[in-house]
């Protein structure tokens, strides 16, 4: 017996090795805060690139559904269908004076779509430059301000209609960033240098009016140096600012070509009441809407104790702050009409109304989120990327679902469903590189992420994972997936789904038979549906039994007998180690799941007693040799799955 205790030990201490190493990344059960899936059936395509890319951008056409890639010297476009290269198009560094970079090299850093002209600009070599492709002829212009002069520095741009806006440096060492209108029909306009003070400029996005277009706004995300000098104050804040589409700047004596317009204020996401902040912001994703009061900001933040959160703000409360606070440190007559107020004729408004604008361009009261008390989610994962789909489910309701992306390449399918985030799946990238954009084609419902190797096409309907039965299909919550004849499949009208609370009844509701099937699953060992296993194990030997994990948001207990034990998770299984086979040790054990009103049989077991003449003269011998041999393969746990 003593020989048997010691090998347990060893067994034991190996057995917690393997454990550590082997769930090193995988959620822990139980918890609502985990994603309930680790998908591994999703990624439907790659494009690989001839050679690793220092830097790329995607850029998604949503009214031609077409998708384009930029790197170093090229632009691809993208089948998504096919999932190849349809069209490549080169453009290397085009200068007469030698570059200061070893090779020459044009980074492409903005791609956007002008009727059917592709516009192009890159660093071109340190000089900035842009082409306007079409299928008659190609225009080369100047890109200074449109594009920066190397990946590394921070640049946006935005199409409205016919015009171009960015925010791109000015001069070579970085310096001189600011929002302009750049390119179009209309005149180009610029920031005053006193507005900002060391953006970075993270987002900007047209937001329309259909019913009223002279009031549309063009709203920037940013992030810039905290003018508070309190040790105690972190030394970034983020912000929002807007002006307006008419905006043609002021007259040739006041703000000729400059914003008359601009307004900003602070963009806050955490817990007010313990005056608790995430004020770094590093992503902004802006769900537009019908009506332009509905339209949804979803901004991602970073915090100085290295957590993230969402926070979802409303246009119309970011909108009723600018129309409605006080100017930050101005305590005269508000002039009319009001500083910020869009107008038809900019070049005409009084100089009291630009005066407010440039002196004091901020307001006083702060934009809370919609949830306002917290963020709608927080997390330590460190996420960099965010991008929202709107996905019609089988109740005909639209809901919101929240892709979030680490630099890693792991990405969180996270349903926005009330006040709570109910985190779908994750799903890890092979990479072994950093993610460096991220698109969504919302029509073919596909993920696009590009890293500096290759391109990964993700499909947001894979649905096979939960295609065990109907309540493993209900329980996901996943808008992209419903219950059908075929199994868990798409969305259709008639698919069974409950994506407000996940409860399984709405399959008893469909199914006639579900109950029967049900109370079978549970109770029935010789079902065929049911994953038995006989198994002949020698007396004394330490052993252990393996049940494969569903689901990381149930709770997966053991039972033998009258007994319950706790499941031991390894990876993506739940284990259950018996020290010694005993005469108790024998018979039926059954792994059993449990998540909000469904309780499953997932796995069961019969053990029976070998004896044989040989295994009886060398018991100890075979209890060495079964705790040496888990202890050398790591995955032997995994085998009987």
């Amino acid at each position: 017996m003593k020989l048997n205790q010691s090998l347990f030990l060893s067994f034991m201490t190996v057995f917690q090795w393997t454990v550590h190493v082997g769930s090193e990344d995988t959620p822990t059960l139980g918890s609502r805060n985990i994603p309930r899936l680790l998908s591994q059936d999703v990624i439907k395509g790659t494009f690989s690139y001839p050679v690793h890319q220092n830097h790329t951008i995607l850029f998604y056409h949503e009214d031609s559904g077409e998708i384009y890639v930029g790197g170093t010297d090229f632009v691809y476009k993208l089948d998504l269908d096919r999932y190849q290269i349809s069209e490549e198009i080169h453009l290397n560094a085009t200068r007469e004076e030698p570059c200061f970079e070893v090779p020459c090299k044009n980074v492409i850093t903005v791609i956007e779509k002008f009727g059917d002209s592709l516009f192009v600009c890159g660093t071109n070599g340190l000089r900035p430059h842009c082409w306007k492709l079409s299928a008659d002829e190609t225009k080369e212009q100047e890109g200074t301000g449109i594009s920066p002069f190397t990946h590394t520095q921070n640049s946006l741009y935005l199409r409205v209609e016919g015009d171009l806006y960015a925010a791109a440096p000015l001069d070579y060492d970085g310096s001189a960033l600011q929002f302009r209108r750049e390119e179009g029909r209309r005149a180009n306009v610029w920031m005053y240098d006193t507005w900002v003070s060391e953006p970075t400029f993270v987002s900007a996005a047209w937001v329309k009016r259909q019913n009223d277009p002279d009031n549309e706004k063009i709203y920037i995300f940013f992030r810039e140096k905290n003018s508070d000098q309190n040790p105690e104050a972190d030394p970034w804040i983020s912000q929002v600012a807007r002006v307006c589409k008419t905006d043609e700047g002021g007259s040739k004596r006041f703000f000729q070509n400059t914003w008359t317009s601009f307004l900003k204020a602070r963009l806050v996401c955490g817990f007010p009441e313990e005056s608790l902040y995430f004020n770094r912001l590093q992503d902004v994703y802006v769900q537009n809407a019908e009506d332009w009061r509905d339209t949804r900001v979803y901004a991602l933040f970073t915090s100085s104790w290295n957590a993230t959160a969402v926070c979802i703000y409303s246009i119309q409360t970011i909108e009723d702050i600018f129309n409605n606070s006080t100017f930050k440190g101005y305590d005269k007559a508000v002039p009319e009409p009001r500083p910020g107020t869009c107008v038809r004729n900019s070049r005409a408004l009084p100089l009291a109304t630009i005066r407010v604008v440039r002196d004091y361009p901020e307001m006083s009261d702060w934009v809370h989120s919609v949830h306002y008390t917290a963020p709608f989610y927080v997390s330590n994962n460190n996420y960099t990327k965010i991008v929202v789909d709107r996905v019609q489910a089988a109740d005909q309701r639209m809901y919101s679902v929240l892709l979030l992306a680490t630099d890693s390449g792991k990405i969180h399918k996270v349903l926005e469903s009330g006040s709570e985030p109910f985190i779908i799946s994750q799903t890890q990238i092979p990479s072994q590189s950093n993610l460096q954009s991220m698109k969504l084609d919302s029509q073919k419902k596909k993920l696009v992420v590009s890293f500096a190797e290759k391109i990964y096409v993700v499909d947001l309907q894979s649905c096979n994972e939960s295609n065990k039965s109907c309540a493993d299909c209900v329980l996901a919550r996943d808008p992209y997936c419903s219950w059908t004849k075929s199994g868990c499949s798409p969305t259709v009208p008639d698919g069974i789904q409950n994506i407000v609370d996940g409860k399984t009844s709405v399959c008893a509701a469909s199914t006639s038979d579900y109950n029967t099937v049900n109370r079978t699953r549970r109770n029935a060992a010789s079902r065929l549906d049911i994953d038995s296993t006989q198994l002949a194990v020698p007396m004394d030997v330490p052993f252990y039994l393996s049940c494969p994990i569903d689901s990381y948001h149930a709770v997966y207990t053991w039972r033998h007998r009258d007994e319950r034990s706790p499941c031991l998770q390894m990876s993506s299984s739940c284990l259950l180690l018996i020290p010694a086979m005993t005469p108790d040790s024998y018979g039926s054990y059954e792994c059993i799941s449990e998540e909000r009103d469904y309780v499953n049989m997932v796995k069961q077991y019969h053990l029976t007693e070998r004896e044989d003449r040989r295994a009886k003269a060398n018991r100890g011998k075979a209890s060495a040799v079964a705790a040496q041999t888990l202890g050398i393969t790591v995955g032997l746990a995994l085998f009987l799955n």
